[in-house]
């Protein structure tokens, strides 16, 4: 019996439609991920971006080339190549979201407590990873 995973419906998915309109997709859908992101507490956008950019530099110049060097989302992605950096503002707003976020669990919501403490204790590891990644310099 085979199982399904993400990586052979992608590979699937290649071979049908080709790998360079494949990837060219895939890094499409992460970007409309990654916006989401934007909004959506809790729904990581840099990941997601990071993963379109990863697609297009194999599928598309063109578009490697837009996100890379795009106004708002560029510079994070451009210090996490060249640095595997955040930058300040980043980690500040991801450690708080998160810590929003558990406290609305805690005070609004019908989870058993055990499943807050859960979420809790997963996004204090996330946190912690975040902010000892190295902080990204503004570069002129």
């Amino acid at each position: 019996m085979q199982t399904t995973t993400s990586a052979n419906v992608l590979r699937r998915a290649a071979r049908r439609l080709g790998s360079r309109q494949a990837l060219w997709l895939f890094g499409w859908l992460n970007v409309g991920l990654g916006l989401i992101g934007v909004v959506v507490p809790l729904m990581p956008t840099t990941v997601f971006l990071l993963i379109a950019l990863w697609a297009f530099s194999q599928s598309s110049p063109r578009f490697h080339n837009w996100l890379y060097n795009h106004r708002r989302f560029g510079p994070a992605l451009q210090a996490w190549h060249r640095d595997r950096a955040i930058p300040l503002v980043g980690k500040v707003l991801a450690v708080l979201t998160m810590t929003a976020s558990v406290v609305w669990l805690a005070l609004y919501s019908d989870l058993p407590g055990i499943a807050v403490a859960a979420v809790g204790a997963g996004l204090a590891c996330l946190a912690t990873w975040i902010v000892t990644r190295p902080t990204a310099v503004r570069r002129a």
